[in-house]
């Protein structure tokens, strides 16, 4: 085990752990961390450069994907640098105020992008189910202002997180099992009553998220009746190309966070590395793979992409 240059006792630093156990194998564990990382920011980064030079792109649709794609590009932001850091220059401390950045920023971004998960259901179902109307009824002001309401949902719902910690005093053990700042793993190390945090981050997690994934689901099962209906050959296989590549996002975005969700739950008998793993796949897949399907799934876009980068 590496020796520290502080004590465990500083009141105004943390110790991110990264991950305990497999300290050995920091270095390699950092190969995936850093090639998510790049793919991220890269795929991202392109998409909203062609999204914002090409004019026939400035649609709702892409504005909703020019909008996922900023917290995608957040989230790999406020994780990775800190983890690679931890893996190769065991710089794991980080201060009080840092911590609770960190993770009013990295909770605050994941509940915009549920958010966002909602917007990108509704306006498939719109352009599917009410196509004649979708011009006027999903237009970019009205996308722009739902995405503002969506961020002042989440800094709203999120602020009193850190608020709370704050207020609380941490014993001398301040080691974080984990490679970045998690609510529940920070005042896990509390030394006072945390029923608060507890029930205050279960409420918000159950309503909201469980309220997003309502929303999704209705409008997916009315997609579906409406697919289901259409005769022709064609229009039925349009529909459905159409969602394929939302389905997929969907299924990145929650997919991950279920199976952490389960695991904390039900799998007292896993190993603590494989939960902190798992929890950090929910952070790096999801921004990897977002511009990748909609890159390949969407031709309009692909023909974009295409243009800039095999130009010469």
């Amino acid at each position: 085990m590496a020796t520290f240059n502080f004590t465990t006792s500083d009141p105004s630093t943390f110790i991110l752990m990264g991950i305990p156990g497999l300290e050995a194998g920091h270095v390699w564990i950092s190969i995936p961390f850093s090639i998510s990382y790049i793919i991220s920011l890269l795929g991202n980064i392109t998409l909203l450069f062609v999204v914002g030079k090409e004019q026939t792109l400035h649609k709702p649709m892409y504005l909703l994907l020019c909008l996922l794609a900023l917290t995608d590009i957040a989230t790999s932001i406020f994780i990775v640098p800190k983890a690679l850091c931890i893996f190769w220059l065991n710089l794991r401390s980080i201060t009080v105020g840092g911590c609770l950045t960190q993770m009013f920023f990295l909770h605050m971004v994941s509940f915009m992008q549920s958010a966002i998960l909602v917007l990108m259901a509704f306006d498939r179902y719109v352009a599917i189910c009410n196509p004649l109307r979708y011009a006027t009824i999903v237009t970019n002001t009205r996308i722009s202002k739902l995405g503002l309401m969506g961020l002042i949902r989440s800094v709203i719902l999120m602020l009193p997180l850190p608020l709370l910690l704050s207020r609380q005093s941490f014993c001398d053990n301040r080691f974080i099992a984990q490679t970045h700042c998690e609510h529940m793993a920070v005042a896990k190390i509390s030394c006072g009553d945390i029923t608060v945090n507890r029930m205050y981050s279960f409420v918000i997690v159950f309503v909201v998220i469980g309220l997003d994934l309502m929303l999704v689901a209705l409008s997916y099962g009315l997609i579906i009746r409406a697919v289901l209906r259409i005769s022709s050959k064609k229009s039925y296989q349009k529909a459905l190309n159409t969602c394929t590549a939302h389905i997929c996002v969907m299924l990145t975005s929650y997919g991950p966070g279920f199976l952490t969700s389960l695991t904390h739950r039900f799998g007292q008998g896993i190993a603590p590395h494989v939960h902190i793993i798992l929890a950090n796949l929910y952070f790096l897949i999801p921004p990897m793979l977002n511009p990748i399907i909609y890159g390949v799934k969407t031709k309009e876009l692909r023909d974009k992409v295409g243009k800039y980068t095999c130009r010469r």
